[in-house]
């Protein structure tokens, strides 16, 4: 099939999601690159013909191309040129950060959304929701490793604070996410302690200790929230909480998303990072890992495979 990629317009979004280095001569697809994909890293079109693709205007590739691969969301700019029945590959996120468009735009269109979730890819249209069983679990890990790095690192330098060995820091969870978020803070020696799902009552217990909470569990049907609106009434007033899971509203109840150039607000005397795309802050390291993971389970087979799973 053809599979056209776009370069994402997505607020703050820096990753290169096809690097030259990884397209290989037994690539099943048309790969059609828009012309200027790889600027962010001053990668030239040459480099992406060299290798076998053809360069295309955005407009061209939305016309012309069945699938279409675009890292983030979609953006209203191009709406219009989103054609009735194409399927669209990335993260979209259709029950998550992608709700509205997936309910405003996906469905009417009647677009074959396919979710790239890191744990749970998927394969959407209209109100069916397939799994999709030939993607490995945790197959693009390092871009939620460094999601709880750079969502961290972001954070405390926007919140204007160098922690140090006085500073009580909760990390809940264990996964990828939680992992990074875990390996930046302990770099500044403060008093930390990780949270299982198995000893979260004893965070729940003392929660009102803390200065900073990194939360890494995303709500997966499980559990309603990971921390309540009445629980964030016993957290210490200036407590920082960032949810490097960037589950807005879902793990803490009530949140709600921001951009990386405005990542935080404040409520009610607590301080609240939630974006969605952080790892983009660290694009140099990303765009290499998901280039790597991408080609190797997505752009590598025919797509022709997730179109199969909507017929």
């Amino acid at each position: 099939m053809k599979l056209g990629f776009i370069k994402p317009t997505y607020p703050g979004e820096k990753r290169v999601a096809l690097l030259p280095e990884d397209i290989t001569s037994d690539f099943e697809n048309e790969m059609i690159v828009e012309e200027g994909f790889g600027s962010n890293l001053s990668i030239a079109d040459a480099a992406y013909e060299a290798k076998g693709c053809r360069m295309a205007s955005r407009e061209a590739i939305f016309q012309e191309c069945d699938a279409i691969f675009c890292l983030k969301l979609i953006q209203p700019e191009d709406y219009d040129k989103l054609r009735q029945g194409q399927m669209i590959i990335g993260w979209t996120h259709p029950t998550g950060s992608g709700t509205a468009f997936y309910r405003n735009v996906a469905c009417k269109k009647g677009l074959k959304i396919v979710d790239l979730d890191n744990i749970y890819p998927t394969a959407n249209i209209g109100d069916k929701h397939m799994p999709i069983s030939f993607i490995k679990k945790n197959f693009v890990w390092k871009n939620s490793f460094y999601a709880g790095v750079a969502s961290v690192q972001h954070a405390l330098l926007h919140f204007g604070l160098m922690p140090d060995s006085n500073t009580k820091v909760a990390v809940l969870a264990s996964g990828s996410v939680s992992q990074g978020a875990y390996t930046y803070i302990s770099k500044y020696n403060v008093d930390l302690r990780m949270f299982y799902r198995k000893t979260m009552e004893e965070f729940y217990e003392t929660m009102g200790e803390y200065d900073i909470i990194i939360n890494g569990i995303e709500v997966d049907g499980t559990i309603d929230h990971v921390i309540s609106k009445a629980q964030l009434k016993q957290l210490k007033p200036g407590c920082l909480i960032i949810d490097s899971a960037a589950d807005a509203g879902n793990a803490i109840e009530g949140t709600r998303y921001m951009s990386i150039a405005n990542p935080m607000y404040e409520e009610d005397g607590l301080f609240f990072y939630e974006v969605n795309n952080a790892p983009s802050l660290l694009y140099r390291n990303t765009s290499k890992e998901i280039s790597k993971s991408f080609s190797e389970w997505v752009y590598k087979r025919d797509v022709q495979r997730f179109w199969d799973l909507f017929e």
